[in-house]
C-alpha cells in the first residue's frame, strides 16, 4: 500500500471566459501521507481553495480546466478526466470537505440532524431509524451537548462553534480518508477554535486520517500541521516540514508571513486624562412577553460594567461571542438603552440636546470589521469619505472639501487615484483604508475599531496595524480596540478589559494582563490564542 494518499503533479488550473484567461494555479506539486496533515497557507488569491477544490473535481465546468500534465492522485488513481462514477465514490465518502462558513454550508430550511440523515442514507444506504442512530453517534463523537435535542435543531439555533461541529459530523460520517478542511476555524472565538483543532486531531488519529488544511492563519499551522506549503499567485514557492519552514524558512515571502505576527506593544501610554468615562453599565434585552405585550422576561447582556478611556491611548475589549462586548460598545455610542452613566469628556451623553448629540458622533467613529460590508457599493471612495463633511461640517466649501478628502487618502497611504474608484475596485486592505480614512477626516476624539483586522490577510492585518498606531501618534486619537484576537489587542492596546457572560472580569494594563493574568478565563483564553 502506498505511503502517500494524495499525489498532486504539476496541477495547473485556468480560468477562462470569451476575452481572457487566467492562471489561477501554476504547477505546483505535493503529496499527503496517511494520517498526516498538511497545511496550505497563503493569502487571498493565492490559490488553495482553488486546489482544494481540484481535488474533489468541484471547479466550475465550462469555465475551468487543467492543463496538460496535470495529475492528481488518489491512492494511485488518476482523479483528473476519471469517470463521473469514480469521482462520485470519492465525494463524501472517501474524501470530505469542511467548508469555511457553516451558517452558509448548512441548510438553514433543514434540521441539523436530518441534514446528516441524509449524508448516511445516499452513501451508506441507511435507512432512517440506522441514519439517525449514526446521527446521534457522531453528534456525540463531535462533543455536542444533548446530540437528541440538537439534531432536532435548526442551524440558526445553534452557535457558530456548534454550526461547524456539525459540518465536521457530517463530513465524518462515512469514516473519510482524507478530509479537506478550508478556514474552518476562521470565524470562531480562539478556545472554540483551539477545541475544534484538538478535536480533529483526536479525530484524525481514531480514524487514522489524512488531512489537508487550508488557513492564512500560521499560529493554527504551527500547533496543528506535520508539513506546510506556501502559496503566493498560484506558486508553491516553499514547502517543507512545520519545524523547518518556521525556524528556518529561506524564502522573502515566508518570512514576511511569518514576520507578520504582531507581537506585544513596547511603549505603554499611560495618559492621565480620562476621555470616556462609563459606570454601572447595564442592558436588558426583552426575549418574551405576556398576552397584552408587557415584557415579562430579560435577558442581562451586560451587568453593571466601568469601562474608562483615556486621551490619545487605546483600550482593548476582548471576550467570546456573547459575552457583551458588542451591546456594551453600542451603549457607549449611545445607540442602545443602558442604565447607567457615560461621561464623554466632561458629559454625560444622557443629557444632550440635537446639536450637542451631532458634536458627540462626530467625536466619536466608528471602523467596522467588513470593510466591503460597511462601504456603499454605490458611491465612490471620494464620496464616501466626504460623506461625513456634509452632515457635519455642510457650509464647507466644495474645494476645501476637496482637500481635506485628499489629506485623508494621503493619512491612510491610498493614492489619489483612488478618489474616484469604487469600493470592488480595491483590495480589502485598501477598502479598510478607505474605512478608516472616513472615520479620521472629521479629526475625531476616540475610534470604535470593531474588529479591524479580522478579514483582512495577515501581512495586510499588520499593515493596516502598523497605520492606526501612526495615526495614533499623528492625530492624538484614542482607540476602543474590540476583538476575540489577542495578538491584535497586545499588539495595539495600552490598557485591557476582559469579559465574560456580561461582566469585566479582569481589567489593567495590557502588561498585566498578558504578562500575570489574574482570573481564570484569561488565562484560558491567553493558552488558547498565544499558545
Amino acid at each position: 500500500m502506498a505511503s502517500n494518499l494524495l499525489d498532486i503533479k504539476n496541477l495547473s488550473v485556468e480560468f477562462f471566459s470569451k476575452d481572457e484567461s487566467f492562471l489561477a494555479v501554476n504547477n505546483i506539486s505535493f503529496s499527503i501521507e496517511r494520517g498526516k496533515t498538511l497545511s496550505l497557507v497563503g493569502e487571498s488569491g493565492s490559490g488553495k481553495s482553488v486546489t482544494a477544490l481540484s481535488v474533489l473535481q468541484l471547479l466550475p465546468h465550462g469555465s475551468s480546466k487543467h492543463k496538460k500534465n496535470s495529475s492528481i492522485q488518489f491512492e494511485g488513481n488518476e482523479i483528473i478526466g476519471s469517470s463521473k462514477s469514480f469521482i462520485t465514490s470519492l465525494r463524501g465518502n472517501r474524501i470530505s470537505m469542511i467548508f469555511q462558513e457553516p451558517m452558509t454550508s448548512l441548510n438553514p430550511y433543514q434540521r441539523v440532524g436530518d441534514q446528516i440523515d441524509e449524508t448516511l442514507k445516499i452513501h451508506r444506504g441507511l435507512n432512517s431509524k440506522l441514519a439517525r442512530q449514526r446521527t446521534l453517534e457522531l453528534l456525540e463523537k463531535v462533543k455536542i451537548p444533548e446530540p437528541n435535542k440538537k439534531a432536532t435543531s435548526y442551524p440558526h439555533q445553534l452557535s457558530g462553534g456548534q454550526r461547524q461541529r456539525v459540518m465536521i459530523a457530517m463530513a465524518l460520517a462515512n469514516e473519510p480518508e482524507l478530509l479537506i478542511a478550508d478556514e474552518p476555524t476562521t470565524a470562531l472565538d480562539v478556545t472554540v477554535e483551539r477545541t475544534l483543532l484538538e478535536l480533529l486531531t483526536d479525530l484524525q488519529k481514531e480514524f487514522n486520517m489524512s488531512i489537508l488544511f487550508i488557513t492564512h492563519d500560521l499560529n493554527i499551522v504551527q500547533k496543528f500541521s506535520d508539513d506546510v506549503c506556501v502559496m503566493k499567485e498560484g506558486e508553491i514557492i516553499e514547502a517543507g516540514s512545520v519545524n523547518d519552514i518556521f525556524t528556518n524558512p529561506s524564502h522573502a515571502y515566508t518570512k514576511k508571513l511569518l514576520d507578520s505576527i504582531p507581537g506585544k506593544k513596547e511603549i505603554l501610554n499611560q495618559e492621565d486624562k480620562i476621555l470616556l468615562d462609563a459606570e454601572k453599565i447595564d442592558i436588558n434585552y426583552v426575549v418574551a412577553r405576556n398576552l397584552f405585550g408587557k415584557p415579562k422576561e430579560f435577558l442581562n447582556a451586560v451587568k453593571k460594567v466601568d469601562i474608562r478611556i483615556h486621551k490619545g491611548s487605546t483600550t482593548g475589549l476582548v471576550g467570546e461571542s456573547g459575552s457583551g462586548k458588542s451591546s456594551l460598545a453600542r451603549a457607549l455610542l449611545g445607540i442602545e438603552a443602558a442604565e447607567g452613566s457615560i461621561i464623554f469628556d466632561g458629559i454625560d451623553i444622557k443629557y444632550l440636546n440635537i446639536k450637542s448629540i451631532r458634536s458627540f458622533k462626530k467625536d466619536f467613529q466608528i471602523v467596522f470589521q467588513d470593510p466591503f460590508g460597511s462601504l456603499s457599493p454605490r458611491m465612490t471612495i471620494g464620496e464616501i469619505i466626504g460623506e461625513g463633511l456634509k452632515v457635519h461640517e455642510p457650509g464647507l466649501p466644495k474645494e476645501d472639501r476637496l482637500t481635506k478628502i485628499l489629506s485623508a487618502l494621503n493619512d491612510v497611504e491610498l493614492d489619489e487615484s483612488s478618489y474616484s474608484r469604487f469600493p470592488h475596485e480595491l483590495s480589502g486592505g485598501q477598502r479598510q483604508r478607505v474605512a478608516i480614512a472616513r472615520a479620521i477626516i472629521l479629526r475625531p476624539k476616540l475610534i470604535l475599531l470593531d474588529e479591524p483586522t479580522s478579514a483582512l490577510d495577515v501581512s495586510i492585518q499588520m499593515q493596516i496595524l502598523n497605520l492606526l498606531k501612526d495615526l495614533q501618534s499623528k492625530l492624538g486619537l484614542a482607540y476602543l480596540c474590540i476583538s476575540h484576537d489577542l495578538r491584535v489587542i497586545r499588539f495595539l492596546a495600552d490598557q485591557v478589559y476582559v469579559m465574560k457572560d456580561g461582566v469585566i472580569v479582569e481589567h489593567g494594563s495590557s502588561e498585566e494582563v498578558f504578562e500575570d493574568p489574574k482570573h481564570e478565563y484569561t488565562k484560558e483564553l491567553l493558552a488558547a490564542s498565544l499558545a
